[in-house]
């Protein structure tokens, strides 16, 4: 147990401690008023003889009745102590539990992050290999399938992929890297499609295209995220444009991996949700069962980058907006894990 929360602990057993004890002296003084009228009452039933009796009977009544005021004064005193002392904890925990929230909301966007900028990085490179810039300055059948070939070779290295398509200016793929698992994918007008365009809409070979996460009917309808980069004549960074390239970053598996990869007690993991979500709120990845893409997130940032805060229904919400890293400038995602109340 952290500290803070040993502390809130240690504050409202105090409280509770305090109000049994106060309750049992009340109890025992009420007892001992009762003796002393008791007492009075048979003192007077033996007049003179009793009289001294009765002296004791009423100094026993003063004692008790100065007990209970003793015992008021404890009760309001220790009372307005013991309740700033549980108030402190209470906001104690509060912050240590939220920070922890906003700090593994930064690892994970974070983490996110250079991940994407890999992928970035591997797109503008593929769109230099010597293979993909053949298969566009020579088309031929030979040429296609070289190039087929070279990108199943990366394909086999690089895992976290599902499959790199080429297209020439029209948007006609004319090869993909595992045309086994993907026969379609060759022949497929891309000219539509937003990752084709924002590619060859690239300045030069040092830009890319990052579309955010959806659903890609044509591989199986799996969680994408795409990369593209316009292909260059002689894979020069200035050269013309002559193709496109597109990377689909199987976004699924790799994105649960970081929200289920998290050091969490076995209590947060059964209340914290652990999200990635999108500029538009959309819950890109969550550490529970629910369905992607299908479920929004209303966030109340307050103008801050990160930062966590009470909603309306008791849960604590950490919140980090993507930092972006290297040239990576991030799609305005945030992380973000909500602790159930």
């Amino acid at each position: 147990m952290a500290e803070p929360e040993r502390i809130l602990e240690l504050a409202r057993n105090a409280g509770a401690i305090t109000r049994q004890k106060i309750s049992e002296i009340n109890s025992i003084t009420r007892e001992t008023r009762t003796l002393a009228l008791n007492a009075k009452i048979e003192a007077s039933r033996a007049g003179d003889a009793g009289r001294g009796f009765g002296v004791v009977a009423d100094e026993v009544k003063a004692i008790s009745a100065r007990v209970t005021d003793v015992a008021k004064a404890l009760s309001s005193e220790l009372g307005l102590a013991i309740g700033e002392l549980t108030e402190l904890g209470e906001r104690m925990v509060t912050q240590v539990r939220g920070q922890r929230l906003v700090d593994l909301s930064s690892y994970m966007i974070e983490l996110i992050d250079r991940n994407l900028y890999e992928r970035s990085c591997d797109v503008r490179w593929w769109a230099t290999d010597d293979a993909v810039v053949q298969a566009f300055q020579e088309p031929a059948a030979e040429r296609t399938r070289h190039a087929s070939t070279r990108l199943g070779v990366i394909l086999d290295s690089y895992t976290v992929y599902l499959d790199i398509w080429i297209a020439d200016t029209s948007g006609r793929v004319i090869a993909n890297g595992r045309p086994g698992r993907y026969p379609s994918a060759a022949g497929t007008n891309v000219s539509h499609e937003p990752w084709f365009k924002m590619a060859m809409a690239t300045r030069s070979g040092a830009d890319y295209a990052a579309v955010d996460i959806a659903r890609h009917p044509s591989l199986g309808d799996a969680l994408t995220a795409t990369y593209a980069t316009a292909v260059r004549s002689n894979g020069e960074v200035s050269g013309a444009v002559i193709g496109a390239i597109g990377v689909f970053f199987d976004w699924g598996p790799q994105s649960r991996a970081v929200v289920g990869g998290l050091r969490l007690s076995d209590e947060d993991k059964a209340r914290c949700n652990c999200l990635l979500v999108d500029a538009n709120g959309r819950v890109i990845a969550s550490s529970r069962p629910v369905g992607n893409l299908a479920e929004r997130v209303e966030l109340d940032p307050r103008g801050k980058t990160s930062g966590y805060y009470q909603s309306a229904d008791g849960r604590t919400v950490g919140f980090a907006l993507t930092p972006g890293y290297e040239t990576y400038a991030g799609l305005g995602w945030y992380g973000v894990i909500i602790r159930d109340a």
